[in-house]
Formats: structure tokens, C-alpha cells, sequence
């Protein structure tokens, strides 16, 4: 929708920004335009006195001013609902009508004085602004990029934004920096399994790391049968395209003792997933390229740790990359295989590969870095959509602190999250009869939570761990709010609101 957006100063705006609540009138607004021309006043008052004009939440009245005196071309009077009612995560979905109206008018330089109306609401003005910038800034997402000559891409403008106060400002730029990594993980989603294999995915991991100052290794080849990562080695032994785990770490200066372990996130990063020999029947594989939007997510994660949340505490991600695919070598089910942590897999599903790759990562992780605590991030199951739908993602977590740290970081994030059991049943329901566990029980009773069972097994005692199943929240079907149909971004926001914390 637009080329760019960014922070600015100007003389003069071409689109002047205000809010009306429905249970109110506008003098509050203009009371606060204490040097204006009263023609512009004029115009504003008659503007708000149509129907479009009332303040009902979405719908916006323009004006038009008389040229001269510093007036701006146009004006845009926002319907902000009913005071009592109103919240600051509202204004993620009222920046994205405002954009959309912008977008239309081709205006550039915008004042959006909202910042009397938010205070009139005693809302935190931060918030507002940041939760205004996510959506300008998740309308720059270029979602042309793979189009060619066959389609008339017509040119986007770029805007600059200003406000009426320095907390709100502040805040807009905050959700710009969020957007942005949102956007990188939108963006490796998009890229189709062709061009984002195992290897794509490791080389734009480690562009990152050079760009920011993030330290890269990669685990490939024979260094993955060293390291006993046999999840990595079955589910991509299948594919040309060879699998491979990659970290990225962010270490900050003059870590303190007590903050010396580090906190480690972990996404799943399967390129693409046909099923393995348990194919994906009729169009199933379609959209199998975002099968690896767990480890987009930890990518477009790393970005805003290392570029605008500096934690205290150092950050280690690994993304579990591999192709789940078909050929003589593919694993089969009944085929049993031996983690690094001694626990056996009896493989009844090869469609429920996902796990395995995770498992490697899990295990690793508690060896090698001692975490404080652990989060992953997966589009999982099929059964947490079914829960959950597209509203919530799963969350299971037992851990008291830790729970409450996701949630936290849910609410300001606006990346909703909803507690899912963890129960010994679970555990008990992924016995095998010949190995330690089976990698899916075909009853398919409590699905999401075979999931979480599942990984448990691969954790070490002691170690604090979320698991984030976003297989309902990763991608949307449809244009709504500031995401147009295809990837969300899911992840970004809430593991940097998480991390901010640390």
C-alpha cells in the first residue's frame, strides 16, 4: 500500500488527522488547534456535523480547507466509538482505516493530532502511537514482490508522519521498528519452497546477523550426525534440498552474572511439507510453504532484539530447517528413531514432522546453553485451529512466571494467546508399544495437545519452556485491518514485548 513510511517534520500538512467519539463533540479537538485559522475550524465544525461525521467507531468525515494560512489540503475526522469503551489497541485497526483512506487520497505529509482525543480517554499515548505505527507499517509490506510482466504494478507512495505530542510520536516510531520485523517475516513466508529452502533460509539468517551484529553458525551434513540431530536427518533425508539447523545469537555488552543464561526461541522452519509418504491428499500441500512461519517469526523476532529491545540478558534462536518430501530415502512410518537425549520415536505419522525437527532443537538447547527459559513457536497442528480458530494462539506453558510473562507480553502486543492443558494423560497418550513414544496417536483425541505432549519428552527437568502453537494465527484468508490476504507476521511483536522485559 505504500513505498515507505516515516517520522518527519514539515510546515505544512497535505492531510490533518483528528478523532471524534461518538458520546462527544469535536470543540475538544479544536480547542487544541490554538493557532489555527478559524476558516479551517469552520470547515472542520460543519464537516462533523454530517452524518459520517458523528464519531461511530470506523467511520471518517473529510474537510476541505481554504487554501493559504499554513491549512492543510484535506482533513480526516476518525470515528473513534464511544469513549468509556475505547482501548489503545483500538488504534491498531483505526490506523489501519485511516492508511487505507490515505492510500486512496495519495496524500504524503500527515499531522495525526490524535493524541487530545487519546488523553481525553486517558489512554497511555505510547501505546496509542505504536499500536497507530504497527499499522502503517505492516501496510508497507510489499506483497508483489514474485510479480512479473504480466501484471501492471502501479506505484506506491511513501509517508510522512507527524503528531501533536512527543509520546505519541515516540510511539509511532516504536511500531515502525516492530513492523518492520514483522514485515521480514512476511516476507520470508511469501517466498516460495523453489527459492526458500533450507539453505535460502540459513543464508538470510546470516545476512541478519552480519547487518545487525548477531553471531551465526549453522549445523549441516555430517555435523548433524555429530550432534545426534536425528529429527533434522529423517524428515529432510527425503529432499534434495538438505536440511540444516541455524543459530543466531545476540549477546549483550557487560552481561551481568545473574543474567548470564541465556533465554532461547526456537521455530519451526520447515520449507515445505508434502506429508512425506504420508501425503497430504487432494489441495493439502497448498499454502505448505508457510510451514515454516515459526522460524520467519524468530528471524523478524531477532531483528527487533538486536535493533530496538537490546535486552540485558543474551538471546540464542535456532530455526529447524528442512524439506519434508518423497523419494526412496524417505522415512516411513514404523521406522523408530533415537534422539540425542536417549528417548526413542516410534514414527506412525510422517506428516507429523514438525515435532521431530523441534525435538533436535529442544534437546540441543538444554545441553549446550542452560536457559533460563525456553519458547518455540510452531504452526503445529490442525487441531489448534480447530480449538481456537484464527483468534488465539495455543499457548502451553506450566510454568507459573513464565505464563504470565507471554501473557503480559500478549496484551501489549495485541498477538493474543490462550492457555491449552498439559496433563500426565497427554504424556501417557504418546506411549508407543515398542519405543518410548510415538510421534502422532492416530485416535487424534486432544490433537493440540498430542503436540505439546509430544515435545515435553525433549526438555530437559528444570527448564522452563512455552510452546506457541500458531497454525490458526500465522496467516490470514482475507484483507483485515493492517494485513492483506497471506502472512501476518505472528511472533514478531510478542517475543519483543517478551524479551523487552529481560
Amino acid at each position: 500500500m505504500f513505498e515507505a513510511v516515516a517520522i518527519a517534520e514539515f510546515d505544512r500538512p497535505h492531510a490533518l488527522v483528528i478523532g471524534r467519539f461518538q458520546d462527544g463533540d469535536i470543540e475538544p479537538q479544536l480547542k487544541a488547534m490554538k493557532k489555527a485559522d478559524p476558516a479551517l475550524l469552520a470547515v472542520i465544525r460543519d464537516a462533523a456535523k454530517r452524518p459520517e461525521g458523528s464519531g461511530e467507531s470506523g467511520k471518517i468525515a473529510e474537510a476541505f480547507p481554504p487554501s493559504g494560512g499554513g491549512n492543510p489540503d484535506r482533513v480526516l475526522i476518525v470515528g473513534l466509538g464511544k469513549k468509556d469503551k475505547i482501548k489503545a489497541a483500538d488504534f491498531r485497526g483505526i490506523g489501519a482505516t485511516i492508511a487505507k483512506r490515505l492510500s486512496a487520497t495519495k496524500d504524503t505529509k500527515i499531522q495525526l493530532n490524535l493524541g487530545t482525543a487519546a488523553a481525553e480517554a486517558e489512554l497511555d499515548l505510547a501505546l496509542v502511537g505504536r499500536c497507530l505505527g504497527e499499522s502503517f507499517g505492516l501496510l508497507t509490506w510489499d506483497n508483489q514482490q514474485f510479480k512479473g510482466k504480466g501484471t501492471d504494478i502501479k506505484k506506491r507512495t511513501s509517508l510522512e508522519l507527524a503528531s501533536d505530542r512527543k509520546p505519541l510520536v515516540k510511539g509511532l516510531q516504536l511500531g515502525l521498528d516492530l513492523a518492520a520485523g514483522a514485515n521480514l517475516a512476511r516476507t520470508l513466508s511469501e517466498t516460495p519452497p523453489n527459492i526458500a529452502t533450507p539453505k535460502f533460509m540459513a543464508e538470510q539468517a546470516k545476512k541478519l546477523a552480519k547487518a545487525v551484529g548477531l553471531e551465526y553458525s549453522i549445523i549441516e551434513g555430517k555435523d548433524l550426525e555429530k550432534e545426534k540431530l536425528t529429527g533434522h536427518i529423517n524428515v529432510g533425508k527425503a529432499s534434495e534440498n538438505k536440511p540444516c539447523m541455524i543459530r543466531l545469537a545476540y549477546t549483550p555488552e557487560n552481561v551481568k552474572k545473574n543474567k548470564s543464561k541465556p533465554i532461547v526461541l526456537i521455530g519451526k522452519t520447515m520449507t515445505y511439507d508434502t506429508g512425506g509418504l504420508s501425503l497430504k491428499i487432494n489441495n493439502g500441500m497448498v499454502g505448505m510453504k508457510r510451514d515454516k512461519d515459526g522460524g520467519c517469526a524468530v528471524i523478524g523476532a531477532m531483528h527487533a532484539i538486536a535493533t530496538i529491545i537490546k535486552p540485558s540478558r543474551p538471546v540464542v534462536a535456532y530455526l529447524c530447517a528442512a524439506e519434508n518430501s518423497i523419494s526412496d530415502e524417505a522415512y516411513r512410518p514404523d521406522d523408530i528413531l533415537t534422539y540425542r537425549n536417549g528417548v526413542t520415536v516410534e514414527i506412525t505419522n510422517t506428516d507429523a514432522e514438525g515435532r521431530l525437527v523441534l525435538a533436535d532443537a529442544l534437546c540441543y538447547a538444554c545441553d549446550k546453553d542452560e536457559p533460563q527459559y525456553i519458547v518455540e513457536l510452531s504452526t503445529l497442528t490442525g487441531g489448534v485451529v480447530t480449538a481456537l480458530g484464527s483468534t488465539f494462539c495455543g499457548m502451553f506453558c506450566d510454568d507459573d512466571a513464565l505464563r504470565a510473562k507471554v501473557e503480559a507480553a500478549a496484551e501489549t502486543s495485541g498477538e493474543r494467546v490462550w492457555r491449552l492443558p498439559m496433563h500426565s494423560e497427554y504424556r501417557e497418550m504418546m506411549k508407543s508399544p515398542v519405543a518410548d513414544i510415538l510421534n502422532s496417536n492416530p485416535n487424534r483425541k486432544a490433537h493440540a495437545g498430542q503436540g505439546a505432549a509430544f515435545l515435553s519428552y525433549f526438555v530437559k527437568e528444570g527448564v522452563s519452556w512455552c510452546h506457541l502453537d500458531i497454525a490458526g494465527v500465522h496467516a490470514v484468508e482475507s484483507d483485515t485491518g493492517p494485513y492483506v490476504k497471506g502472512p501476518t507476521g505472528w511472533g514478531v511483536k510478542i517475543l519483543a514485548d517478551l524479551l523487552s522485559g529481560e
